[in-house]
């Protein structure tokens, strides 16, 4: 906290009146990196996200969605590698499992998405799906292509997209397919 306050050129009890703790200071972290600065809210009320579920065929709608996914991780990827170096921290552990979660809960709502209007590759459920889209839409994944091996961003977003329609989608989930489920796919519990 007296680094930050160093940094940030103020007292140290700024920081803590504001924050309290080291581990609301972190979420706060994490809500900027996901929610940006510009038009700060939360994905399901970003204008990508609303593309995607207007997207009348699958791989527009995984194209939308890894648009928006590549542009948050831009600038969360490297605090969650930060954060996941400091598992001796319990705070650093707890926040870091939240915001997983709310990762995962809502990945689950666009697979169901996906699902429902596309229809899922066949022999693939929905939990399966869920753990796909989080490894392949994970910052560690953008990290690891954008940073480390120095993809462009667009590139990457290209990548994704085809990734996640080729791993995700029923055959004919594509352009100019309807938007039902496809008749490949099995019913959404």
């Amino acid at each position: 906290m007296a680094d930050i306050a160093a940094e940030a050129g103020v007292a140290v009890q700024t920081v803590y009146f504001t924050f309290h703790t080291k581990a609301e200071l972190l979420q706060a972290c994490y809500e900027l990196a996901v929610l940006g600065e510009d038009d700060p809210r939360h994905p399901p009320a970003q204008p990508w996200y609303a593309a995607m579920l207007d997207a009348r065929d699958g791989l527009t709608a995984v194209r939308r969605f890894a648009e928006g996914f590549a542009a948050i991780a831009a600038r969360v990827a490297v605090l969650d590698d930060v954060v996941r170096s400091a598992a001796h921290e319990p705070d650093a552990v707890q926040v870091r499992a939240r915001n997983e979660q709310l990762r995962r809960d809502g990945y689950a709502r666009i697979v169901a998405h996906l699902a429902g209007r596309f229809g899922l590759r066949p022999g693939l459920d929905p939990p399966d799906a869920v753990d796909i889209l989080l490894t392949l839409g994970g910052p560690a994944t953008y990290r690891a292509l954008v940073v480390d091996c120095g993809w462009p961003h667009d590139r990457f977003v290209d990548w994704l997209a085809d990734t996640l329609g080729q791993q995700l989608l029923a055959p004919g989930a594509g352009p100019g397919s309807p938007a039902g489920v496809s008749p490949a796919s099995p019913p959404v519990r």
